[in-house]
């Protein structure tokens, strides 16, 4: 019998849905303990308070870094908060939900006090306004998003857009003109009168009035006009002939002053410094003449070894620039020394040099542009002799000028293109092509008031494109332009 009862003990010990005997108190059951104690202390008027707080708190020893102890008194009661409530409370809440529905009486003043307190009306006000106007902003006050997302126009935006037509203001008749990329045939004065060489006369025409004047006419029919280049006050002629002379002429009285011998070529390009005259020929030479004297010739440079198509004076009179049909650019200072030697020789071009224009506002800045084997503008600083840029025109240079109203280079081309094209400076960029001429430009000229540019090529017309009128807007589409006709005296 002992052995059957020593089996069912240890059955009834490997049984694990039998409650346990003399085991350690279970986590829920301490906690419920603990609670059950903590109420029945607080609500016993006997007890003593410290002694409730004494037994909330249970200090367990927890090992520090340093091996000290701390003290982390644990929660009573649970984890949540439950806020109590008075019967005021109640008592308020009850009578609105009552009133609720119920109309409220408003006296005379409540809501005039309502609008001086608040603003505006509370019992009218909304979460959401949606209608009305919005509030002016204080004065000065910027918003930085008003600048993003507002459509009103700012003075950026309302900016006037230039307009540059592309139909020519006015197309004068130049027949018989010479078909030479090496001559000088049109220059325009300060006096508004536009010279042309036409084979063997030269012409003016009067750009205010319209009056058309011959000036001169070869007696050998057989000569023909190489250049002309007017004084800086506009009232005396220079030109240059293909019999090697140089005729000074009063465009006022029509009269031929004197004749300047000395060249041993043609006179193909003329420019003016004061009361100096420089003159370059076919023979690579360029002669200085002081029309002030009797013995008008005072020195020579002599660098080109080929035919002087291009001459120029910077706009301060310091520097002489000419190129030639040798390829190069040679820049001469001012001198009356015995020695005559060029400041800097450019031979980067790899055609031509006829095309040359000093910029007005920089007057140590040279524009130069080469023939058909270079096509290229090149922009130089003649204190240095360096080249500052160059483009590429994929065209032959014939004719350069700067327009200082905008700042732009105007460039006339011959082969393949035969146009005029404006270039921002000093950017080189695009800004306008100006096409009709239906052979190669050989000459541009500049209006006194910088707002007209002529154009004359061998297809026997001079344009006049007014690309350059201060403040232009966009106008509405021009008739075709008139016709003039140089020779014959013939008007439109």
């Amino acid at each position: 019998m002992s052995h059957f009862g020593f089996e069912n003990d240890v059955h009834n010990v490997l049984r694990l849905d039998m409650p346990i005997t003399n085991a350690p108190m279970a986590r829920w059951q301490r906690k419920a303990s603990t609670s059950n104690s903590t109420n029945t202390n607080s609500l016993s008027p006997n007890r003593n308070v410290n002694s409730s707080v004494s037994l909330s708190k249970t200090p367990s020893k927890t090992p520090g870094k340093n091996g000290k102890t701390q003290n982390t008194p644990s929660k009573a009661g649970g984890d949540r908060f439950i806020p109590t409530r008075n019967n005021k409370q109640l008592d308020v809440a009850s009578f609105l939900i009552s009133k609720e529905n119920e109309p409220v009486e408003e006296t005379p003043n409540q809501k005039a006090w309502s609008v001086t307190l608040n603003g505006y009306d509370i019992e009218e006000a909304k979460i959401l306004h949606l209608g009305g106007k919005p509030q002016n902003a204080p004065e000065g006050y910027q918003n930085n998003l008003k600048v993003l997302y507002s459509q009103v126009s700012t003075p950026v935006s309302i900016k006037k857009s230039r307009y540059i037509s592309s139909v020519p203001e006015r197309i004068l008749d130049a027949p018989d003109i010479k078909n030479d990329f090496y001559l000088n045939l049109m220059d325009w004065g300060r006096q508004n009168l536009l010279a042309v060489g036409l084979t063997s006369h030269v012409y003016l025409w009067d750009a205010g009035a319209g009056d058309i004047v011959l000036l001169k006419k070869m007696e050998d029919d057989s000569e023909y006009i190489c250049s002309v280049s007017w004084s800086k006050d506009g009232n005396f002629l220079a030109i240059g002939t293909s019999d090697c002379k140089v005729e000074l002429w009063d465009v006022q009285y029509q009269k031929r002053l004197r004749s300047m011998d000395g060249h041993l070529a043609r006179v193909s390009c003329l420019c003016w410094n004061d009361h100096i005259l420089s003159s370059g020929s076919r023979s690579g030479l360029i002669h200085q003449h002081d029309v002030r004297l009797a013995d008008h010739h005072i020195f020579t440079f002599g660098g080109h070894t080929q035919e002087v198509c291009g001459l120029t004076w910077s706009p301060d009179g310091k520097y002489l620039a000419s190129g030639g049909n040798d390829n190069m650019v040679y820049i001469w200072p001012v001198t009356t020394g015995s020695e005559y030697q060029a400041i800097h020789a450019l031979n980067e071009h790899q055609g031509a040099v006829k095309a040359l224009a000093w910029c007005p506002w920089q007057p140590n800045i040279l524009a130069s542009g080469g023939g058909t084997s270079d096509r290229h503008i090149r922009i130089w600083n003649a204190n240095s002799g360096s080249c500052i840029s160059a483009l590429d025109t994929c065209s032959q240079v014939s004719s350069l000028v700067f327009a200082p109203n905008y700042k732009e280079l105007v460039s006339g081309h011959g082969f393949a293109h035969d146009k005029v094209i404006i270039w921002k400076y000093p950017s080189l960029s695009k800004v306008a092509e100006l096409e009709g001429h239906e052979d190669r430009v050989l000459n541009l000229a500049l209006s006194p008031d910088g707002s007209i540019v002529a154009s004359v090529a061998a297809d026997e017309t001079i344009r006049l494109w007014k690309s350059f009128e201060k403040d232009a807007v966009k106008k509405p589409k021009r008739p075709p332009p008139l016709k003039a006709k140089l020779s014959n005296f013939f008007f439109f």
